[in-house]
């Protein structure tokens, strides 16, 4: 299946070129070039797509790029101020059949990172939880961070796209799965949160108590039709008791579906997109089905309070209603696997480093 897209993309892409071609020797002609000296010199462009997938291939997608971003907010605890978490997304296990030390690299440089907390945003695998086989999850355990590892289901995660039939057989093998994963030590959060707690210094002057931080995961929620969408967020949040609170939601179309409108919501985490691992100047094709589809996003302080009717449209309505004082931010890590096609050209794999900073810290 895999051999069979690569080609079809491959087809795709030199049928571009070749048009291309053709286009600009009849602009050629018009200023006296002839076309056929102008086409058969053009012909060598569709080498390119090739050449392209092969350096996406064989090189781009084992160079593991660690993206820096600083969050800061009012809302961040002053002992949370410089606190390091590390996102991962989308690692297709599928796409690391063969190449376990390609995946030990990149695990290596999250630890080099010494995270606090370590956040997957789903996709674990492709096809089916067998792809979690015991070399690749020795490599993934080996993932430590001093407040834990934490997952969420990603789309590919529920088994769609496999030889299970029924819907009891991929309820099982999406059961595996999470039990793979926690066997690895990893804890998945299925509609549900933690709140991790940290002491201030002993002479912290009327202080009483720890300053909180609430992780909340979803199942996976999407805008689209097409993708299993069956998480509930307010669930998740139900326990939640942290001053600043970070949702892991694999799609990103759930934060103009959902989660702009709620403020207690600070900062979502998502992937899915893969910058559809292309890219050329920075500029991706994903952009023509995503919004928000590689980077750091944020919702404008204003814009809230619309609730849940004419939620087709209201992206486009003025929602203020004047008590949000603190931004809220997406950001949409493209991924470190592939699906699809086995490369990346202008997208090489992603681990995030997430800093959160306390403007409000004396």
């Amino acid at each position: 299946m895999i051999f069979l897209i690569t080609l079809l993309v491959l087809a795709a892409a030199d049928l571009a070129v070749f048009l291309l071609v053709v286009l600009s020797g009849g602009i050629a002609a018009v200023f006296g070039v002839r076309f056929r000296v102008f086409f058969r010199r053009g012909m060598w462009a569709l080498l390119v797509p090739p050449l392209v997938f092969a350096y996406g291939c064989l090189v781009e997608r084992n160079i593991y790029d660690v993206k820096e971003v600083e969050i800061s907010s009012s809302r961040i605890p002053g002992t949370f101020d410089g606190y390091r978490i590390v996102q991962l997304s989308d690692i297709h296990l599928s796409s690391f059949q063969g190449r376990a030390r390609s995946l030990s690299r990149a695990v290596d440089k999250v630890k080099s990172l010494d995270p606090d907390l370590i956040l997957f945003t789903g996709d674990m695998i492709t096809f089916s939880p067998d792809e979690l086989n015991s070399e690749l999850a020795a490599v993934l355990s080996r993932l430590r961070a001093k407040d834990g590892v934490y997952s969420v289901l990603g789309n590919h995660d529920y088994c769609t796209y496999t030889k299970y039939a029924s819907e009891d057989e991929r309820r099982i093998a999406l059961e595996t799965l999470i039990g793979k994963q926690e066997q690895m030590g990893w804890t998945v959060l299925l509609d549900s949160c933690v709140n991790i707690v940290r002491m201030p210094p002993r002479d912290t002057a009327g202080h009483t108590g720890g300053d909180t931080v609430t992780v909340a995961g979803v199942r996976n929620i999407s805008a689209y039709p097409h993708f299993p969408s069956d998480g509930n967020l307010s669930k998740a949040l139900s326990r939640a008791s942290g001053s600043f609170r970070i949702l892991m939601s694999h799609d990103p179309t759930h934060w103009r579906q959902e989660v702009v409108y709620r403020d207690d919501i600070d900062l979502m985490l998502s992937g899915h997109t893969h910058a559809m691992q292309l890219a050329i100047f920075g500029w991706s094709p994903a952009s023509f089905i995503y919004r928000e589809y590689s980077g750091l996003y944020e919702r404008p302080a204003s814009w809230n309070g619309c609730g849940e009717q004419d939620r087709a449209e209201k992206t486009d309505k003025d929602c203020s209603n004047g008590n949000i004082r603190c931004p809220q931010y997406l950001y949409v890590n493209t991924g470190l696997g592939e699906t699809g096609f086995p490369a990346r050209a202008g997208v090489p794999p992603e681990i995030t480093l997430i800093t959160l900073s306390c403007p409000d810290k004396p």
